[in-house]
């Protein structure tokens, strides 16, 4: 219901051929320019605080500038981007325009290889220079490195460490940007390499240059940089040269799809949205596996290469949940399997009673969900009819049949997303009372105080929108009772590679938890455990253990929703409410291909993981926590 913050959405073209080509094909040299965009409008849901895009140069002369960038901040931050590119033709004469020669030569931003990102924070630092991609510059062009991800690393002060032990000083303490510094190290060190070796053969001026260019090799450099590196991350480069990569975390945290053809070889963070953009088939976009790299070189060779050593897979599957776009095939039967995987808890709390019970959902990452709860109580009554017609045999009257075979699931649009809360308009109790009527309700939809009402979510991890809007707003109808359905498990823990959700005490279900271990007389329970996180705080992160768990054991998950509803529901609420939630079962039976589920078991995939949720149960002890 809180929407969550995700870092973040990547996209990368490389044409294989002259621009001229796609001049005469599409009637464009901005081919590739106009797929860019495409890419990044159909990940907008990935990143509303920022964009960015670079391009290079293939056929640039000495003197002339190859590799070009443009960022912006702000929901309107693509449009803008473009329109700051497009600005740069609009006084070209219809001649000029579709001149691809000319554009090669006298015009930014046309180029072969592109690359684009779409940002959301997760630490909390926001200005046009956390924005990607991120420019390393220099004077020899195959050093020069733009670099953009979908990530959060773990053990930034771990690589910090690193590279200022080979001598380097890093100007700003950020993951990218010390990512960037160490990746560009890397590269500095192959070119030298490479400028050595051409020397050696007796080779002079540009044909050193040449020799360099042609012979980079970014495998290495990419395996040197990134071994130490623990997170969840999809990173992308290209350089001056026109070399261009990118590759996946070795536990396949986060998500990247690759098609290509003899003309184009296209990267972005989800599948359909490819798919979209290239009008291709979903058997034709590929994923790439943990730790693999597509690479392309400036003459267009395409290769795959391992980077890192595969671990044990880990898949977010908060991207299938939630965040991915539901038109993935895949993605969309999975969210249906979720909703459907609810039936039998969820006619516990009606008491089997659908006859009074009508079906909603909160708009408008839940439909999905939606429709497959429904189909998961068309097929529970489609059983339940043929069990009582079977049971009757043949002394069923007429009015008998039609009454069985009458019955039906009641579902209705009862929540309706009304506005878009602006912060800026008010603040304390009022910026409160706008946030009650985000949402609107479908008067008339339900029978007063007769019918239950079931609204399904795809997740609740804070509860601050059940709170202030939803419970509210849906106790106006009069239900007999409200019936809370998350079609995800109970978010229990942090996530630190890539989800906003880095605070303990944000989570409903930590707080319940710590309500109830204060009721019931456990205090020693979060006395232990900050004990044990404290006496570890020095320990490899390798040797931590995530003792957070330990608050959670003495309790049921039906005993930490029942909790969270006594904090959750509003005074003055008439109807009972009760909040049913995905088992864990659930779950990876409707996701089997995403296993990471450590925001929900504590099971962190890196041992970053285990490090960050211990500094974080300690901050939330030594700050927060009072008896």
């Amino acid at each position: 219901m809180e929407p969550l913050k995700h870092e973040c959405g990547v996209a990368m073209i490389r044409l294989l051929k002259p621009l001229e080509y796609y001049e005469q094909k599409y009637g464009t040299w901005m081919y590739g320019l106009n797929k860019l965009y495409l890419l990044m409008e159909k990940q907008h849901n990935r990143g509303q605080e920022g964009a960015g895009l670079a391009c290079v140069k293939l056929e640039a002369n000495p003197g002339e500038e190859y590799m070009f960038r443009e960022r912006a901040l702000g929901t309107g931050a693509i449009t803008e981007i473009f329109g700051a590119v497009q600005s740069n033709f609009k006084d070209l004469t219809p001649e000029k325009l579709h001149d691809a020669d000319y554009a090669k030569r006298c015009l930014p931003f046309a180029g072969e290889l592109y690359m684009g990102h779409l940002r959301y924070s997760t630490t909390g630092k926001s200005g046009i220079s956390y924005v990607h991609p991120f420019l390393r510059r220099n004077n020899w062009r195959a050093k020069n490195l733009a670099l953009c991800g979908n990530f959060n690393m773990t053990n930034v002060d771990e690589i910090f460490q690193r590279i200022t032990e080979t001598g380097q000083h890093p100007r700003r303490y950020s993951d990218t940007y010390i990512m960037l510094e160490q990746v560009g190290h890397r590269l500095d060190r192959e070119v030298e390499r490479l400028f050595q070796q051409a020397e050696a053969k007796g080779l002079k001026g540009m044909d050193i240059t040449h020799a360099i260019e042609d012979q980079v090799d970014l495998v290495n450099v990419l395996k040197t940089s990134s071994d130490v590196w623990d997170g969840g991350y999809v990173i992308c480069g290209i350089t001056g040269s026109g070399e261009s990569f990118s590759f996946r975390d070795p536990w396949g945290i986060r998500p990247a799809f690759y098609y290509h053809d003899d003309e184009i070889v296209v990267l972005a963070s989800e599948r359909p949205v490819i798919q979209t953009a290239m009008n291709v088939p979903d058997e034709e976009v590929k994923e790439l596996n943990p730790g693999e790299a597509i690479l392309v070189d400036k003459t267009g060779n395409i290769r795959m290469a391992q980077i890192n050593e595969p671990k044990k897979y880990n898949a977010c599957s908060f991207e299938r949940i939630y965040f991915s776009r539901g038109s993935d095939k895949d993605i969309y039967n999975e969210r249906k399997a979720l909703g459907s995987n609810l039936v039998q808890p969820i006619l516990k709390a009606i008491d089997n009673d659908l006859e009074h019970t009508v079906f909603s959902f909160i708009p408008n990452t839940a439909e999905v969900a939606f429709y497959g709860m429904l189909e998961g109580f068309d097929n529970y009554l489609n059983h339940l009819k043929i069990s009582k017609i079977a049971s009757a045999g043949h002394q069923l009257k007429y009015e008998e049949l039609d009454k069985i075979l009458s019955m039906r699931i009641r579902s209705e649009k009862v929540a309706i997303k009304d506005i878009k809360l602006r912060t800026f308009i008010a603040e304390g109790n009022t910026r409160n009372d706008l946030a009650a009527h985000v949402y609107d309700i479908t008067y008339g939809s339900i029978v007063p105080h007769v019918d239950n009402l079931v609204v399904i979510d795809d997740s609740i991890v804070r509860g601050t929108t059940l709170k202030q809007s939803i419970i509210g707003i849906l106790d106006r109808l009069h239900p007999k009772k409200i019936v809370i359905v998350s079609s995800s498990p109970q978010v229990r823990y942090p996530d630190y590679y890539g989800i906003d959700m880095a605070r303990m005490n944000e989570f409903i279900a930590f707080r319940a938890t710590i309500a109830l271990l204060k009721e019931r007389n456990k205090q020693h329970i979060i006395k232990e455990a900050y004990k044990k996180s404290k006496e570890q705080q020095n320990l490899p992160k390798e040797q931590i253990v995530n003792y957070v768990k330990e608050l959670y054991a003495p309790f049921t998950d039906e005993e930490i929703a029942a909790k969270m509803v006594e904090l959750l529901t509003p005074e003055g609420t008439k109807a009972k409410v009760e909040i049913v939630y995905q088992h864990l079962e659930g779950l990876h039976a409707a996701c089997p291909k995403n296993p990471g589920d450590w925001y929900f078991t504590g099971d962190y995939p890196t041992p970053g993981g285990n490090k960050l949720v211990n500094e974080a149960f300690i901050t939330y002890m030594e700050k927060v926590y009072s008896d």
